[in-house]
């Protein structure tokens, strides 16, 4: 039984994988990445299921990793931390090579990990009255295990844009930076969503499963070697002085030592 997400699914085999802490603006707790891990798993190997729609309750998609999660990392022994950056390493992992077309409905706000959960998607359409940013560095933090699939959704020469800066962006910004398909108004997302599924109802299974595999093989490389990198990078940030000093900072509602901005 989920306590973070919800899933349902359709006569037609859609399925509808809801990020479901809407209190929590859809933060990624340890629960909800072990979640969508299981959930992942559960849908991809479903052979009633034909397409995926990740999908948000509440009026944030999802704004990045739960505070909570990181200040319980800042606390922990390095191995530790180890072992929860590969959960959530292997939780993006998952969703990006899932055997099934995954369509992002981004019905609100989707900032660092959130970004990294709409790189993931086959397709993310979003309300033209989003906003989006990697905004790990203002936290002395980096987008270190979403960042491959950031990078191979933007490119190198557009993710130098905002992958460093922390700076939002708006939804036409997305479009252009290739992280969302198109965007719509908010009435309309339903449609648009129905628009990238039916196409899917008419066509094989299993050869969407394989084309989507050759894909990723003929992509940028997002390889073990590269997942382990990332994880590398992100426990080495959580080790330094930045990093507690930003995390320290958010929880005291004040600025980090480093912020000049006026």
């Amino acid at each position: 039984m989920f306590e973070t997400i919800t899933i349902s699914t359709d006569a037609r085999g859609v399925a509808i994988l809801t990020l479901n802490r809407a209190d929590k603006h859809n933060a990624l707790s340890g629960r909800m990445i072990t979640e969508l891990t299981e959930a992942a798993s559960q849908l991809g190997s479903d052979d009633a299921v034909r397409v995926v729609v990740l999908a948000a309750a509440g009026k944030t998609f999802c704004a990045g990793g739960d505070l909570g999660w990181m200040q319980d990392q800042m606390a922990a022994d390095k191995e530790t931390r180890f072992v929860e950056a590969r959960k959530l390493a292997e939780m993006l992992q998952a969703l990006n090579t899932m055997p099934k077309p995954l369509i992002g409905a981004l019905q609100g706000n989707a900032f660092g990990g959130g970004v990294g959960m709409a790189a993931v998607c086959d397709v993310a359409i979003g309300i033209d009255s989003l906003k989006m940013g990697l905004t790990e560095t203002r936290l002395g933090l980096i987008p270190a295990t979403i960042g491959p699939y950031v990078i191979a959704r933007m490119g190198e020469a557009r993710a130098r844009r905002v992958f460093m800066s922390a700076r939002l962006f708006d939804a036409a910004e997305a479009v252009d930076l290739g992280l969302l398909a198109k965007t719509v108004s908010a009435d309309r997302l339903s449609d648009a969503i129905e628009d990238e599924i039916r196409p899917y109802l008419s066509c094989a299974p299993g050869a969407v499963a394989s084309a989507k595999a050759l894909i990723r093989t003929l992509g940028p490389r997002i390889d073990d070697a590269v997942i382990d990198q990332t994880i590398g990078e992100l426990v080495e940030r959580w080790e330094t002085k930045e990093a507690r000093e930003g995390i320290a900072a958010f929880f005291e509602k004040r600025k980090p030592a480093w912020n000049k901005q006026v």
